[in-house]
């Protein structure tokens, strides 16, 4: 299964960071998403713009610490990891992400998706949290 790593640094105390990444009732700055249901306080659903949902189901909280869910939908399944670090002037945070495409022949494009994904979210965060 392809994995995709990332340390990203925010100039913003951890507080700030893990409450706008783990806020699932204010998504409006994520620019690749249209809305999130939340099911119960583990499980929720995100409906990309185009109206496509993936299923989320939380396996990890450590407040300001780390924050895991295992995610599928028809195409793929896998986790999400990120560890949250406060660190001099702002927070860090690892991201790690694992996916297995369901379909044969969507294998090969899995780690560019990925990477262009983590990238997109992190970008939003950033113009979120810097406003």
């Amino acid at each position: 299964m392809p994995t995709v790593k990332v340390t990203v640094h925010f100039p913003c105390p951890v507080e700030r960071v893990w409450q706008a990444v783990t806020d699932l009732t204010n998504t409006a700055w994520r620019s690749d998403l249209k809305r999130v249901e939340m099911l119960d306080e583990t499980h929720f659903v995100e409906y990309t713009k185009s109206g496509y949902a993936t299923n989320f189901t939380v396996t990890a909280c450590e407040p300001l610490r780390r924050w895991v869910f295992i995610m599928e939908n028809g195409n793929m399944s896998g986790l999400w990891e990120g560890v949250f670090e406060t660190v001099e002037r702002g927070t860090r945070i690892h991201c790690t992400e694992t996916v297995n495409a369901r379909h044969w022949w969507m294998r090969p494009f899995v780690p560019g998706y990925l990477k262009r994904q983590q990238r997109l979210y992190l970008d939003d965060l950033r113009k979120e949290l810097l406003k």
